[in-house]
């Protein structure tokens, strides 16, 4: 179907298409001009990677049930990873650690606003030159960008969608956050309107036609790298015609943390309401079963990119990523919808990988993060990753099944800083300023104080998560994943002592580093050495104070 696509919208595309021509073919003549005939008998040897980046899938909540083609096509043809993570669980912060390798505090983007660094002058000045995509293109790869990229690009403030990126060939990227029809894209750095046809407009299909192009028209005498990155499964929740009828008896899962109440977490938690009402209950099923709508054109775009490569001769030497940006929750703990919360289902993200020298029907639970994505697709390009100032490590060794659990990190950062309005919401006067994400039941997923970094602990001995949130009380959630998945009962008040004190410093240390020593050991790591004198004079405050809580 996605073929009948590109041809009955071929001519609507032509700008793309002939801009992409020119752009490739001048970009291809100059690199043969001026590379010598070794770099251009060689060069193409090296692997293709493709990267297809979803908004807001989760894993926990049964987000990959509607991908049968695409577990079938990357996960069962490769390797799928039970405990990959994201560093913060919000699109622009998590997008541009994807982008930076780096986690949040390294790379200052705090939330999905302009005054947040959500592709703001400043990230543009100091991070967007040195993403993986720009040392990919000067390390001789042909890159390619379709798709949301931060939620504030195209911003009047930021350049506008005449501002392209540097380390892209050729992009065509969507104008803010994310929208199915009446959209704008910067197409190479020029406007192009789109509106509600569906045989020309519907973005995820449009995703997949304009990857098309690329493949068609790039030279075949450098590797590419592509990056896809779709609406879906965002909101608006906007399914294609054919699929607007699908999972009608489908709701979201009862699972045993669902419509419970959080009795014993952060005061964001504790504020909603239980049960839930009916409306709200209502609202969420229809938003889920959308949301699954919207991923069946998903499925049908990354069915139909490994197809062309496969019938290009090109598949058995391309690495092909599927993730996401964050995850989800749809009425866990009362909370109705959203992302933004240090809990499984909002951090833990799909992670399905295939390519040469990776077996197929392969599961791997050691622990990945979304840092990790640049410095992993460096590795395969041949680029020595201790060049960068990366926070992420490179999981190649995973997935070629060279790495063992013994030698690989048990520990990584999560970071997240809530946000808040300034004045009451006129419809919850009781709630008073400062929270914000609030449904017209006066439930709010969002807060000043729900500002928060987590150790996620993996590791043969332990499955361990460990929260500080920087508040008043430097409130503390602890979780042991193992005996309780769905994370009910907080046990910061009955853990060790010891084991307190190491994780906090632990934390404190991995909200300090930078590099190589977000790399280190962590507590559960047999060559960690803890010595409380090391503790940070500057976090000693906290660490007092939480002894203080904890008693």
């Amino acid at each position: 179907m996605m073929e009948m696509l590109s041809n009955r919208s071929c001519l609507s595309r032509l700008m793309i298409c002939v801009t992409l021509w020119i752009l490739l073919s001048s970009s291809s003549s100059s690199s043969s001009s001026s590379s010598s005939g070794v770099f251009a008998a060689t060069s193409y040897r090296k692997p293709n990677i493709v990267l297809i980046l979803t908004d807001d899938l989760d894993i926990a909540i049964g987000g990959l049930s509607p991908l049968n083609k695409t577990r079938k096509l990357i996960g069962d043809a490769g390797i799928s990873f039970t405990n990959a993570f994201v560093a913060s669980p919000l699109c622009c912060p998590s997008r541009a650690s994807i982008l930076t390798g780096k986690y949040p505090h390294n790379h200052h983007v705090i939330n999905n606003t302009l005054e947040g660094n959500c592709s703001s002058r400043a990230w543009q000045k100091s991070e967007e030159a040195h993403t993986f995509p720009a040392l990919l293109r000067t390390f001789g790869y042909q890159t390619f960008f379709t798709g949301k990229y931060l939620n504030q690009y195209g911003h009047s403030e930021a350049g506008g969608v005449e501002h392209v990126p540097p380390g892209w060939n050729y992009w065509v990227a969507l104008e803010k956050n994310s929208k199915y029809y009446n959209y704008t894209l910067s197409v190479n750095g020029k406007a192009q309107k789109h509106g509600a046809d569906y045989s020309k407009d519907y973005l995820t299909d449009l995703l997949a036609n304009t990857s098309l192009d690329f493949l068609q028209y790039k030279s075949n005498y450098q590797p590419f790298f592509m990056m896809v990155s779709t609406p879906a499964p965002h909101s608006p929740w906007t399914a294609a015609p054919q699929y607007q009828d699908m999972f009608n008896d489908t709701k979201a899962p009862r699972d045993p943390n669902f419509d419970v109440h959080g009795k014993d977490k952060h005061w964001l938690i504790r504020q909603a309401k239980t049960p839930m009402t009916n409306s709200s209950v209502q609202f969420l099923d229809d938003a889920f079963k959308k949301r699954w709508r919207t991923l069946m054109s998903v499925d049908d775009l990354v069915e139909t990119i490994v197809k062309r490569l496969e019938v290009r001769g090109e598949l058995d030497n391309t690495y092909i990523f599927f993730t996401s940006d964050n995850g989800y929750h749809t009425g866990q703990f009362s909370l109705p919808l959203d992302k933004r919360q240090l809990y499984e289902f909002d951090i833990k993200v799909p992670l399905m990988v295939r390519g040469p020298n990776i077996k197929p029907n392969q599961t791997s639970q050691m622990l990945v993060a979304n840092v990790d994505l640049g410095p992993t697709i460096l590795d395969i390009a041949g680029y020595d990753v201790n060049k960068t100032q990366m926070d992420g490590m490179s999981f190649l060794s995973i997935m070629e099944g060279k790495m063992n659990s013994s030698r690989w990190r048990t520990d990584i950062l999560v970071e997240y800083e809530g946000e808040g309005s300034n004045v009451s919401d006129p419809a919850c006067p009781l709630l008073g300023p400062g929270v914000s994400e609030c449904f017209p039941d006066c439930v709010c997923e969002d807060s000043y104080n729900n500002t928060y970094a987590c150790v996620r602990t993996v590791a043969p001995s332990a499955n361990l998560q460990y929260c500080e949130f920087d508040d008043n009380e430097v409130f503390v959630e602890v979780y042991n994943v193992t005996a309780d998945p769905y994370q009910l009962t907080n046990i910061a008040k009955t853990i060790d002592q010891e084991i307190l004190e190491k994780m906090n410093h632990r934390l404190m240390m991995l909200q300090s580093c930078s590099g190589p020593s977000c790399r280190t050991h962590g507590v559960y790591d047999p060559r960690y050495k803890f010595d409380p004198r090391q503790m940070f004079s500057s976090h000693s405050w906290r660490f007092n104070r939480l002894r203080q809580t904890l008693k």
